[in-house]
């Protein structure tokens, strides 16, 4: 069974934790008075060791690197224009920038008129974790209409993929790790649960320790500014996509005078720490799942999974679980369907509603004594190829969600917030509830509780909540619009399925996001796309 490229794409592009956890629109002439982005752009360059003046060199972009999840070298878009790949320095250490640098992987496709060129559409795929490097072009096709006005331009941030990549573990200690019980019941699994969090946190430790403490995401946004400057945007022109979004708004807050046209999809709620997060994502898996069973139920003997209710499908998949839990089943090769691979299979499917015939598959195969399409698919989102190797997006994921959060959990303090996330979830619950002690044991502490995203004086950004997203819950579009301010945050709804929207296809959404940054037109706050 082989992983589709697609899915796994869409997978890493998805993610927003490990599951384990406005004024006038802005126009491409932007005026520049005293305290615009020239007059900001001196004490920038100094912050960033004189880097700004830096010049990149284009070539033609290799194969993604084992980091970057494998592959071959992305194919030219229509019209045969090519992707192209360089490297940008950045300082490790922003408060040090005369001291040690960093090389951050870029790549970009140019946009089909240079007359016409607005400027840099730089893309955040989320995670954190996603190499944008190896994640924009498995999706350019979607963007190209956007290069009407924008070279299209995505890096791999600071600890992921070709950008001084986090190093943990071998891809043997990941495939144990995957394989240890992520919803300990025993004592005994609770000590093996522990132990392998503790583990995984110092292997991080000694193989990439110097750099732990420069991959959170306030580093990551000022990479991003002194980005927009080397490729000479007076403006950043962003589009974050879940995790991106928080990103973003980071962003925005550190430099609002910057902010040029923005989007942020598939949005995260900056008003949430990691436990309500982790408690919002077992409501919104659970809800997809929902939809998932109701579709299936609906739709009679045409579903291949039994039941003729959607509580009934559940109640199945549950069942299914259970006996994973007592007995794994044969999954791909020597290696084993176990009850957490198992969900997270499932979790992986329901990220887009393209998925749901093959987890109905997965499903109804499992059943079988066949695990191996979940098991596949459980792979998509872990970050492993079918040659055996993982991605480094799990050991960047924790790294960079443990330099943000504060949040440190004991095996005592998880275990009494585990009836809430059943509650939430009777799926998902144990398993996201587990995920709370991905930070435990790790060797930096966390910078906020909370990231400050509000960002006043900045210029419109275009805030899209899909009402069906399972990872990225629909009301955190709603609470980034507020945070972001008044006059800057504009809330939009798509009334769709999966994680994000814009990739969704839907011609309403893609027309309001298209108007705004090719031709400056801010949708009305409060447009509904169905």
């Amino acid at each position: 069974m082989r992983t589709s490229p697609a899915l796994r794409a869409a997978a890493l592009a998805a993610a927003v934790t490990v599951l384990l956890p406005i004024t006038a629109c802005s126009q491409s002439g932007d005026k520049e008075g005293p305290d615009g982005p020239l007059a900001a752009n001196a004490a920038e360059a100094s912050s960033s060791g004189g880097l700004a003046s830096q010049k990149l060199t284009w070539k033609p972009c290799p194969a993604p690197s084992a980091a970057q999840g494998g592959g071959k070298a992305p194919t030219p878009l229509p019209g045969d224009t090519p992707w192209e790949c360089s490297f940008m320095r950045a300082p490790l250490d922003y408060a040090k920038p005369g001291g040690g640098t960093i090389e951050l992987a870029l790549i970009r496709a140019r946009a089909k008129s240079q007359d016409k060129r607005i400027g840099s559409l730089i893309f955040n795929f989320g995670g954190p974790g996603a190499s944008g490097v190896a994640t924009l072009p498995a999706f350019g096709s979607d963007y190209d209409k956007l290069r009407a006005g924008y070279d299209l331009v995505s890096f791999d941030p600071r600890g992921v993929g070709r950008s001084d990549g986090v190093e943990c573990e071998s891809d043997k200690q990941l495939d144990a790790r995957f394989e240890t019980d992520g919803t300990p019941d025993t004592s005994a699994e609770v000590d093996a649960f522990v132990k392998d969090t503790k583990t995984f946190a110092q292997a991080c430790e000694k193989n990439s320790g110097k750099q732990l403490p420069y991959v959170g995401t306030t580093d990551a946004a000022r990479d991003m500014d002194l980005m927009r400057q080397v490729l000479g945007d007076k403006k950043l022109y962003y589009f974050g996509i879940s995790y991106g979004t928080e990103l973003g708004g980071v962003y925005a807050h550190l430099f609002p005078k910057n902010v040029g046209r923005s989007v942020l999809d598939a949005v995260v709620d900056p008003t949430q720490n990691n436990e309500q997060s982790s408690l919002g994502q077992a409501k919104g898996f659970q809800l997809a799942l929902d939809n998932f069973t109701q579709d299936c139920a609906d739709r009679g003997d045409e579903c291949k999974l039994p039941g003729s209710s959607s509580k009934e499908v559940e109640q199945g998949i549950a069942d299914l679980l259970a006996k994973l839990e007592k007995k794994p089943i044969q999954g791909l090769g020597s290696r084993q369907l176990t009850q957490t691979l198992a969900t997270t299979g499932i979790a992986a499917a329901l990220y887009s509603k393209q998925t749901w015939s093959l987890l109905e598959q997965g499903l109804d195969e499992a059943d079988g004594g066949n695990g191996a399409l979940l098991l596949a698919l459980a792979d998509s989102l872990n970050g492993r190829s079918d040659n055996g190797q993982y991605d480094n997006s799990m050991a960047a994921n924790t790294a960079i969600n443990c330099a943000d959060s504060k949040q440190r959990f004991t095996a005592d303090q998880t275990e009494a917030k585990l009836p809430e996330f059943r509650s939430a979830s009777n799926i998902f619950g144990d398993y996201l509830g587990w995920s709370l002690m991905a930070c435990t044991g790790w060797p930096v502490k966390g910078a906020w509780e909370t990231p400050d995203v509000s960002a006043p004086g900045a210029a419109p950004i275009l805030v899209i909540g899909n009402t069906g997203d399972p990872a990225t819950p629909y009301k955190g579009a709603k609470a980034m619009a507020d945070a972001l301010g008044e006059g800057v945050g504009v809330k939009m709804t798509y009334k769709g399925q999966g994680h994000g929207a814009y990739n969704s296809g839907n011609a309403c959404v893609q027309k309001e996001v298209g108007g705004y940054l090719l031709d400056g037109k801010v949708p009305a706050a409060g447009t509904v796309c169905k």
